[in-house]
C-alpha cells in the first residue's frame, strides 16, 4: 500500500494513539517492511505531535480505514477543479453545413498578438488623408464610370441591347435631316427611335432595340457567334455541325483566354486613356494695377503680339514686357481718361479711346503718338482691329469704322444699338464684325456694310463678352450680363443659336483658346471666376478663383499658354490654362487657325 499524506482534514478516528504507552508498537523491520503498528507509525509524521507521550495503539477498523481512504480521494479530486467554471474541452457537435466560430469570451489581443490601437507616444500619428476633390478628380470619375457601363453591358448582354449613340451620328440629324440641334447631345444617354415607320429606317439596325430569344440561358458556341447567326438556338443541320468540328486556330477566342472577361473588354481596358488636364488654380503672377476702373462697360486690358500687355489705368496707360518684366509708361493723358486698349494684330502700334470720344494711336516702341481721332460724341468703350480698319463703338449708341492709312476721321458710320456699344470682335477670316450692346443685343455685320446681317435679340441682359472660334468657321461666341448668365453659340452664316449653357453668374469676358477646342470665361457676382469650358460639350475643366471683384478684364498672351485677369480689386492675375501648340496643328489635333503665322513671340 503506498504512502498517502492525509493532511489537515484526516479523521480523527482513524488512527488512535494511548498517551499512556508511547513505546509500544513503535518497532519498524530493519528490511523496510513495516507491520501494521510501523504502518501507524509510518503516518504519524504528518499527524503533528503536541506531547512527548504516545499511547499504545489500538486494532484498526479494515472497513473504517477504505472509507476513510475513499474520502479522502474524493475530497483530492475536488481540490483538483478550478473554482471558476472553464469551458469544456469537448468540442461540440455541429448540425450545419458550414463551421462559424465564436470569438466571444476569447481575449483575441492576446491570443494574436494584436497591436494595440492606441498609438505609441514616440511614434506622431499620421494625418488622416484628405478626400480627393477637384474638376481633375471629377473627370478620372467620369472616365471611370463609363469604361465600367461599357465593359458591364459589353460582359452582361454582349451586343443585344442597345449601344450609346455613335459621336459620327447624330440622333436629331437621323430623326430629321433639316432640324437643327441647340442642345447639348449626351452621348452616355440610350435613344430608343419612336414607332414611326418612316423615322425608324433612318436609323441603324444596330441601334434599333430589339427582343432577345426567350432561351436566354442556351448554349453557343463561340465561333458559331462570331459567324453572325441570329438564332439563339444550338440546334442545326448536320452540315453546320460538321463545318464547325475540328481545332479553333484563333488566337483572341474565349477558348484560350485565361482572363474572365471577354477579349474585347480586355482590349477596352488595356486602351490607352487620355490623362485629364490639370490646370494650376492658383496664379503664377500677380501685379497691381492702382485705379483699375471696376466698370463692367470699359475694355482696360490687351495684349499684343509683340508680347507687350497694355492696361489703363485712369489717365494713363502702362505697358508690362512678358519676356523682361520691365514696366513702361506709355502715355498720360492731362484732362482725360482712358475708356479702352486694343493692339493691332501685328506691329507695335496701340488704340486708346478716351472718355472724351476721342481715338489715340501710339507707336509702343517709340512711345509716340501718331494720330488723334475724332467723331464720337460720348467715351470710346469698345476698340477692334481688322488689318488696317479701326473700329470704335461708343456711348453715343455708334460704331465707326476707321481707315488708318487715310487722313479722314471715319468712313463709315454704323447705327444699330439703342444704347451703349460695350463689344467689339472682328473675324478677320470671314470678315464679319460682331458688337454687343446694353441693349441686350447682338449684332453681326458684313464687312463695312451699313445695315446688319444678323440682329439676334435672344439675350436678357447687356452683352460685352464676344469671341469669335478660330477653329470653326462662322462660329461665334456671346455672353449676357447679370440678368442673362447665359453663353451661346451662334452660326453666323444662317443666325441660328446652336448651343448654350447657363453659367449662374455675369458672363464679363470670353476668349478662344489657340491651341485647343476649349473657351475661357469671366465671371461677375457671386465668385467673381475664371471658368475654362470644352466646347462643345461644355463640360468645365477648370474653375479658378482668387478676385475679389467682377473680373471684368481678360487678355491671352501671343503663344495662347496663359490669360490675364484683371478686376476692381486692382489686381491683374496671370493663370497657366492652356497648353503649348504642337507641330502637326493646334493641340495636336491637326486643326489650323488663323492666328497660327502670329504665334512666334518677337
Amino acid at each position: 500500500m503506498t504512502e498517502t499524506n492525509l493532511g489537515p482534514h484526516e479523521p480523527s478516528h482513524v488512527i488512535t494513539r494511548s498517551m499512556d504507552n508511547p513505546t509500544a508498537g513503535d518497532a519498524i523491520s530493519p528490511l523496510g517492511h513495516a507491520t501494521s503498528s510501523t504502518t501507524s507509525r509510518k503516518r504519524s509524521h504528518v499527524i503533528p505531535a503536541n506531547n512527548h507521550h504516545r499511547g499504545a495503539s489500538e486494532p484498526v477498523d479494515a472497513a473504517a480505514l477504505t472509507q476513510a481512504l475513499n474520502g479522502v480521494e474524493g475530497e483530492a479530486k475536488s481540490r483538483e477543479r478550478t473554482p471558476v467554471g472553464s469551458p469544456s474541452r469537448k468540442r461540440q457537435r455541429i448540425y450545419g453545413d458550414r463551421f462559424i466560430p465564436n470569438r466571444e469570451g476569447r481575449d483575441l489581443q492576446a491570443s494574436f498578438s494584436l497591436i494595440p490601437d492606441i498609438p505609441s507616444p514616440a511614434t506622431p500619428s499620421r494625418p488622416k488623408k484628405r478626400a480627393p476633390h477637384g474638376e481633375l478628380h471629377f473627370q478620372r470619375t467620369e472616365e471611370a464610370n463609363r469604361t465600367f457601363s461599357t465593359l458591364l453591358r459589353q460582359e452582361v448582354f454582349d451586343g443585344t441591347v442597345p449601344q450609346p449613340t455613335p459621336p459620327h451620328l447624330s440622333p436629331d440629324a437621323a430623326f430629321s435631316p433639316t432640324s437643327h440641334s441647340t442642345t447639348i447631345n449626351d452621348p452616355s444617354r440610350t435613344r430608343t427611335p419612336p414607332s414611326n415607320q418612316t423615322s425608324t429606317s433612318l436609323v441603324p439596325a444596330s441601334l434599333t432595340p430589339s427582343t432577345p430569344h426567350k432561351n436566354m440561358f442556351t448554349y453557343m458556341s463561340p465561333q458559331h457567334h462570331r459567324n453572325g447567326s441570329s438564332r439563339l438556338t444550338p440546334h442545326g443541320t448536320p452540315g453546320s455541325r460538321r463545318s464547325q468540328r475540328g481545332p479553333n486556330m484563333d488566337p483572341t477566342s474565349d477558348l484560350y483566354s485565361t482572363s474572365p472577361i471577354h477579349f474585347d473588354s480586355q482590349r477596352l481596358l488595356l486602351s490607352p486613356k487620355k490623362t485629364p488636364r490639370a490646370v494650376p488654380k492658383v496664379p503664377f503672377k500677380v501685379l497691381d494695377a492702382p485705379d483699375l476702373a471696376d466698370d463692367f462697360y470699359l475694355n482696360l486690358v490687351d495684349w499684343g503680339s509683340s508680347n507687350n500687355l497694355g492696361v489703363g489705368l485712369g489717365s494713363c496707360v502702362f505697358m508690362w514686357n512678358s519676356g523682361t518684366g520691365k514696366v513702361t509708361k506709355l502715355c498720360d493723358l492731362q484732362d482725360d481718361t482712358v475708356t479702352s486698349v486694343s493692339w493691332i494684330q501685328r506691329g507695335s502700334h496701340v488704340s486708346i479711346g478716351t472718355s472724351k470720344g476721342l481715338v489715340q494711336i501710339w507707336d509702343a516702341e517709340r512711345c509716340r503718338r501718331l494720330r488723334t481721332m475724332t467723331g464720337h460724341s460720348a467715351r470710346v468703350g469698345a476698340l477692334a482691329w481688322n488689318d488696317h480698319i479701326l473700329s470704335s463703338g461708343s456711348r453715343d449708341r455708334s460704331i465707326l469704322h476707321r481707315d488708318v492709312r487715310q487722313p479722314d476721321q471715319w468712313l463709315r458710320k454704323l447705327t444699330g444699338h439703342k444704347q451703349e456699344v460695350c463689344g467689339l470682335r472682328w473675324n478677320a477670316e470671314d470678315g464679319q464684325l460682331a458688337s454687343g450692346g446694353n441693349d441686350n443685343q447682338l449684332m453681326v455685320w458684313d464687312k463695312l456694310n451699313a445695315n446688319p446681317l444678323w440682329k439676334l435679340t435672344e439675350h436678357t441682359a447687356a452683352v460685352k463678352a464676344i469671341a469669335w472660334s478660330p477653329h470653326q468657321h462662322h462660329l461665334l461666341a456671346s455672353g449676357g450680363g447679370t440678368a442673362d448668365r447665359r453663353i451661346k453659340f451662334w452660326n453666323t452664316q444662317t443666325g441660328i443659336c446652336v448651343n448654350e449653357i447657363d453659367t449662374g453668374s455675369q458672363v464679363c469676358n470670353l476668349a478662344w483658346s489657340k491651341n485647343s477646342n476649349e473657351l475661357v470665361s469671366t465671371h461677375g457676382f457671386s465668385q467673381n471666376q475664371i471658368v475654362v469650358w470644352k466646347y462643345p460639350s461644355m463640360t468645365q475643366v477648370a474653375s479658378l478663383t482668387g478676385h475679389t471683384y467682377r473680373v471684368l478684364y481678360l487678355a491671352m498672351s501671343p503663344d495662347g499658354q496663359t490669360v490675364v485677369t484683371g478686376a476692381g480689386d486692382e489686381t491683374l492675375r496671370f493663370w497657366k490654362c492652356f497648353n503649348k501648340r504642337e507641330r502637326n496643328g493646334i493641340g495636336g489635333e491637326g486643326m489650323g487657325s488663323r492666328m497660327e503665322q502670329w504665334s512666334t513671340i518677337r
